[in-house]
């Protein structure tokens, strides 16, 4: 049975919908990956600033303030961890026939969905300047 435009224009927008959603995906993966990677190089600068510390009896901070809070509230254990529980493409998707709605028709062109819209454009309501009130 042949799919209508109605249905047709679902599987269209799931599939890129899919897509935005793995290129997503990968990139939190990458930077996630990075700043656990920034906050171990961070964990051995501080390692060599408390050496440095005790052998010439000086009080230097051993972090910054980001790498610090990175540190407190995180740590690169976490980050590894969400990395190591978690794979790409884990959550499967099975296309469900979806109901012909619409009368088989197409929906309407929606910008959401990277589609260009025809018609009338929906403007915001213009921004009252309340200094001038």
């Amino acid at each position: 049975m042949a799919l209508t435009a109605y249905q047709t224009q679902f599987k269209r927008r799931m599939k890129r919908a899919i897509k935005l959603r793995a290129k997503a995906d990968a990139k939190a993966r990458r930077y996630t990956q990075l700043l656990a990677d920034a906050i171990g190089a961070a964990e051995d600068a501080a390692t060599q600033m408390n050496a440095l510390n005790q052998i010439y009896n000086v009080d230097v901070s051993t972090y910054t303030l980001l790498t610090q809070a990175l540190h407190a509230n995180s740590g690169q254990e976490v980050l590894v961890d969400h990395l190591a529980q978690s794979t790409p493409g884990e959550e499967l998707v099975i296309f469900n026939q979806v109901p012909d709605g619409n009368g088989g028709q197409e929906l309407p062109a929606n910008p959401l969905f990277g589609e260009l819209g025809a018609g009338t454009p929906i403007l915001s309501p213009p921004q009252v300047d309340v200094l001038q009130a």
